[in-house]
């Protein structure tokens, strides 16, 4: 696959998620409708998040009909191309749902089996419509906000400024804590933002310098995993095979010293 695709996709996902973005500052600006909740009674999805979804899929469907999708509001489909697309239509919903303006809607390509640790990301877009904010890569064509190119902090002498996510279900919350805890000692402060792909989006700017959450879904780190790794930095999942697997992500050095911190080891 040539890098020209790469582009194509990279450019296909910005023009769609800057319409999925204006439908959801739409939808926020007019009220957000409870629709459902996920695993917990915290979790919760918005009658926005399935429609944005939707105007994604449609989009995506007339551009590249055989391409795949994964999506995390609506069934998935196998695609004949080799491509699947994997969308979270708003990363950070309770953020959305309570005016936070903190969430973005996330839109990757890649190319691989269901199981994430197969895919070759291909192209990735992170959009946060409320703070006016569009991240993109395409693979080997670099990480870039705009037109200006993203790379990952080096060097962190006042310490490493952290991010991280509590799952949603009360009974992860202490070990959660305690991950923060071990961590503690190589970080200059930590940041909650309450949205995955956003975190992983201000890695690759160099605004965080690392960030580590347990259980995420694919959707959620599918894109900014993408633009960490093309701004220079690194991106590892480990504890794969659990309900709760890990995402370390970070410059080289910060992301090996949260390595050591948390204890994590290859699968």
């Amino acid at each position: 696959m040539s890098g020209e695709i790469e582009v194509e996709l990279a450019e296909l996902a910005q023009e769609i998620a800057r319409e999925a973005g204006a439908l959801a500052q739409r939808r926020r600006r007019e009220g957000v409708t409870l629709a459902a909740t996920k695993t917990t009674l915290a979790d919760i999805v918005t009658e926005a998040d399935r429609e944005v979804e939707a105007l994604i899929r449609t989009r995506l469907d007339a551009a590249r009909p055989g391409d795949g999708f994964l999506g995390e509001e609506s069934e998935a489909a196998q695609g004949e191309t080799g491509i699947t697309w994997v969308v979270d239509p708003i990363d950070g919903t309770v953020n959305y749902a309570t005016g936070i303006p903190a969430y973005n809607v996330s839109i990757a390509a890649v190319r691989g089996t269901a199981d994430p640790a197969s895919w070759e990301h291909l192209a990735g877009v992170v959009f946060a419509p409320a703070l006016s904010e569009l991240f993109s890569a395409a693979r080997g064509h670099g990480a870039w906000l705009g037109d200006q190119r993203l790379a990952v902090t080096d060097e962190t002498p006042a310490g490493a400024l952290l991010a991280t996510g509590f799952g949603y279900d009360p009974a992860t919350h202490d070990g959660d804590i305690e991950t923060v805890r071990r961590v503690m000692p190589i970080a200059r402060d930590l940041r909650r933002m309450g949205a995955a792909a956003l975190n992983l989006a201000y890695v690759a700017a160099g605004r965080l310098d690392g960030y580590f959450e347990r259980g995420l879904k694919p959707w959620d780190f599918a894109a900014g995993a993408l633009l960490v790794r093309e701004a220079g930095g690194e991106v590892s999942r480990f504890d794969v095979d659990t309900a709760r697997p890990l995402i370390v992500a970070g410059g080289s050095a910060v992301h090996a010293r949260l390595i050591e911190r948390i204890g994590a080891k290859d699968e």
